[in-house]
Formats: structure tokens, sequence, C-alpha cells
């Protein structure tokens, strides 16, 4: 092995032992890359210029849009009518409280595209629900966070955003609509498992609204769920751009939230503004060091030399694309969904074209594998957010979430060799991939 890629592993290894935030552990890793590499003048300045041309994006816009409007959303009572919504559709199961909050999640994670803010919103009400209706605890948390991923593939989606920068240009739209099914498959799979449990440890059934007050719930969660009507309505009909409608998304929020709903008030924007920015510059960040990443790793043809001993391995489809799935998880496991979308597609989509995979389906199986990753110890963003809104611990939390994992892998296989069910709505939609 290069002793550049040396430096690179191990400095980057160091700074997460040494809990370094991740963007800055990217950073380091990459300057004294570069330091060995070049030159310290040229480094620096290829450093800066990395970075710099990272985040000089249009498309990238639309991230602090989507993240004011998912603050918006937070705290303007979408997320308790979204509850409420969900519960007529599936309170009256037996454990209907742990559908309820699966489906809350993809609404919610639907509307605002943030999986951190699915878990905050939709946790904070539900997990006191569910812990006071005799439910275990770390079940419930459990539900939440893998409720919440499912809102990273059903549009919008930052991190789809991302992949299409780190992709070179595969069309947002069509990102976003691919990962309809994928997303519903996941949370199909995971009300199954809720099911499953429930019905063995007979937890309680949700008295079911009636006829005439589930239709009144309805009628309040509509202006809420027309929200996903006006962004995608509007990105396939080619009435505005993604980034466009990121912006009418937060025009839109702002509305409900202090229009309609009324729970947000002239004094609170400063502070949802402020925690929208701090949210962007930490993203920002990211995207700018991985970007540097990114670039030494193609200096040193790494992507290359990694794709030709992958496929050296061996010539099935099926045995590389379930190594790029392993690889995935595993990188999942220790590293932030951005940077891992922007470090490794330029390394792995090389490889998946070669094997007949379109960039659109490699970026739906790709995201999903980072998605559960943000649930998996021992660095996952969803799993440290959600164990402090439910009051326990990781290690409680990992065992209830096997059965999870489980139908979330199985999930990710059928995606992963199925492209049908990520391409077959691009498709329908007249998108090119």
């Amino acid at each position: 092995m290069d002793l550049s890629v040396l430096i690179l592993i191990i400095s980057f290894v160091v700074c997460l032992a040494l809990s370094v935030p991740i963007a800055i552990s990217i950073g380091i890793a990459t300057i004294l890359t570069m330091l060995f590499t070049i030159p310290a003048g040229p480094a620096v300045t290829t450093m800066a210029q990395r970075m710099a041309t990272g985040i000089d994006s249009f498309v990238l816009l639309a991230i602090p849009f989507f993240i004011l409007s998912g603050q918006l959303m937070a705290q303007g009572g979408i997320a308790r009518r979204l509850i409420d919504f969900a519960k007529v559709l599936v309170g009256g199961f037996r454990g209907g409280l742990a559908f309820i909050n699966i489906l809350a999640c993809m609404f919610f994670g639907a509307i605002s595209g943030s999986a951190v803010a699915a878990t905050s919103a939709i946790g904070g009400f539900m997990i006191p629900a569910m812990n006071r209706e005799g439910y275990e605890k770390s079940f419930n948390v459990s539900v939440t966070m893998t409720g919440s991923i499912t809102g990273l593939l059903i549009p919008p989606s930052n991190v789809l955003i991302v992949y299409s920068l780190a992709s070179g240009g595969v069309s947002i739209a069509a990102l976003f609509v691919a990962g309809y099914l994928p997303g519903i498959l996941v949370g199909l799979g995971l009300m199954f498992v809720c099911g499953a449990i429930a019905s063995r440890r007979g937890y309680p059934v949700v008295e079911r609204p009636r006829l005439a007050e589930g239709l009144s719930i309805f009628l309040r969660a509509i202006p809420s769920l027309f929200l996903v009507v006006i962004v995608m309505g509007g990105i396939i009909a080619g009435i505005f751009t993604a980034t466009e409608a990121s912006a009418i998304a937060v025009l839109y929020s702002l509305l409900l939230a202090m229009g309609v709903y009324r729970e947000v008030r002239v004094h609170q924007l400063p502070e949802i503004i402020l925690k929208t920015v701090e949210t962007t510059a930490i993203v920002m960040l990211l995207i700018g060091t991985s970007t540097a990443m990114s670039w030494i790793l193609s200096y040193e043809n790494i992507p290359q030399n990694l794709a030709a001993g992958i496929l050296s391995l061996t010539d099935s489809k099926i045995v590389i694309l379930l190594l790029l799935n392993v690889v995935l998880l595993l990188v999942g496991t220790f590293m932030d969904m951005t940077p891992a979308v922007l470090i490794f597609t330029p390394i792995f989509l090389p490889i998946a074209v070669q094997l007949g995979i379109t960039p659109l389906h490699f970026g739906i199986v790709m995201v999903l594998n980072l998605c559960i990753g943000l649930c998996t110890p021992p660095v996952g963003s969803i799993l440290f957010v959600g164990c402090g809104i439910g009051k326990t611990t990781i290690a409680e939390t990992a065992r209830t979430l096997v059965p999870f994992y489980v139908v979330m892998v199985l999930s990710l296989l059928l995606i992963t060799y199925i492209p049908w069910i990520s391409e077959v709505l691009p498709k329908v939609f007249g998108y090119s991939f």
C-alpha cells in the first residue's frame, strides 16, 4: 500500500479515536496527506480551493432551505397533526402506537427530509406516550429511530441532493421519485416487525377515532400533507427545480406554522434561523472537507485501484454487489452520511456502472446502506438522539434493534437485486438515467 494512503487512513482513524469531530478529522487527514504528496504551499492552497469548490454549487442551496423548512415544521405543530392522522389510519392494530410512530415518522421525514428532525419531533411525543401504555422503553426508541430513516429515502431528502452532486449530475428529481417505493418498502417491513413483537408481548390496541372525529383529524392534517404535493408535484410537472422547491417549502412551512396553526411566533424566528445556520454550517463544512478528501483519493488513483482490485476478485455481479453492501454498511457504522456519500460515491459508482447498475439505482442502494448506519453503534447520530429522547442506553437499545436490523437488511437486498423497485417510478414519469 502506498505511504500516502497509509497516512490518510491512519491519521483519519486516530482523529476519530480521539473523538475529533468527523469534519475536522476528514480535514486533518486530507491536509496531512496533501503535505506529504505535494509541497506545503500548493497543498494548503489546493485544500482551500477544493473546499471552496465543493460548496460552490447552486444545487446545494436546497439544503439550508430544507433544513429551515424542517425546523419550522418541528416547532409548528405539524408533527402532532401527522401523529393524529397516523392514528386514524393504523391505530386499530395491536401495538397500534408502534404503527402510528413509524407512519408518523414516514410522513414527517417525507415532509422535512431529515431523519434527526423526525426522531426529535415524533419521538418527543410518541416515546413518552408508548412508555405510559406499557411498551418497553428500548423498543419505543428502536421504533422511532428506524422509522425516521425512511424520510431519507422518501423525498425531499438532503442526502439524495448530496449524492446527485457526488455522482456528477444524476437528476435530483429522478432520485426523489426513485426513493418512494424503497422508502415505503422499508416502512412496511418495520411495521411487520412491530406487529410480530406487539402480538407476542400483548401490547394494547389503540382506540380508533370515530368517523366524524377521524374526518376532522384528516382535514386538520391536509395542509401539512399538501406540502408533499406542492414540492414533488411542482418538480415532476417541471414547474420548478428541486432547489426552487426548497424555497417554496420554506414559504409554505412558514405560512402553516405562523398563519394556519399559529404555533410559531415572530419572536421565535431568530432562534429557528440560528439553529438552521448552525446545522447548515456543519453540513457545508462536511461537504467541503469531504470534497477535498475525494480529490486527494482521485489524485492517488485510489478509486481506480480499488475498483480494479474488487473486479479482479470475481466476475459475479451478485457477489460484487454483496461486497459493496457489506463495505457500505461498515462505513455507515463509523461515518456520517454526507461525507460517506461524497467520499465513497466516486470510488464505488464506477464499479456499479461496470456491472450494469444505473447511477440512480446505485444511489438509492448507497443511501439505504448508510441510513442503516445512522442507527448502528458506535457513531450513529440518530442512535444518540433517540436514546437521549427516550432516556435509555445504547446497550439496551442495541438489543431490541436486532429484528429491525434484520428486516432493513432484507429490504436492502431486495432493493439491491431488484432494480425495478427503484427505477419503475422514474420511468413512469419519463426521467432518463
